[in-house]
């Protein structure tokens, strides 16, 4: 009986992770693109945050039996989106944002 309530308790996790991670990574490209940064991060952010991104792009793809598919999809997208946004120059490079602006003092 113990057996079985792990069983569904894993399961339950499982689930919750495999929905949780690709809208966590969709709800993450959908703010750096719509948002606008308006200062640079610290090298530390910067890499921490470029390194969550991939790893969240490889817990996506690691999990893609349990995704249903055009989720799947659609958080493979917008982690490889989170990775280009960093190429589109020197703002996108250092805030992993689309559009970056200075704030009017």
């Amino acid at each position: 009986m113990a057996n079985q309530q792990t069983r569904t308790s894993g399961t339950t996790h499982n689930a919750v992770v495999s929905l949780l991670l690709p809208c966590l990574l969709i709800g993450h490209f959908l703010w750096n693109v719509l948002t606008p940064a308006h200062e640079y991060q610290m090298r530390s952010d910067q890499m921490l945050t470029m390194a969550l991104d991939f790893l969240g792009l490889l817990g996506v793809i690691g999990l893609r039996i349990s995704i249903p598919g055009p989720l799947f999809w659609c958080a493979v997208a917008a982690g490889i989106g989170l990775l280009a946004l960093r190429l589109n120059g020197d703002a996108g490079w250092w805030t992993g944002h689309l559009v970056y602006s200075l704030l009017p003092r």
